[in-house]
């Protein structure tokens, strides 16, 4: 799945409903859809794990376990 248009300057994506994130990057494509559909989602600036983790997010087991930005 190619990146969605909203996310095309974002790499991580919040869903509000579990706290958890997710990287663009390497999320399984059902997930992506499903996010998109339930309209759960938020982005984070910066764009990074750290900002996400800072607002309560966990990072979903398909994040790298190193933010490389």
């Amino acid at each position: 799945m190619e990146r969605p248009t909203r996310f095309e300057h974002n790499r991580y994506v919040g869903d509000k409903r579990s706290q958890v994130v997710y990287d663009l990057d390497t999320v399984p494509d059902e997930l992506m859809e499903e996010l998109l559909r339930a309209r759960t989602y938020l982005v984070f600036g910066p764009d990074t794990l750290v900002e996400a983790a800072n607002r309560g997010y966990r990072p979903h087991a398909s994040c790298a376990s190193v933010d490389e930005d």
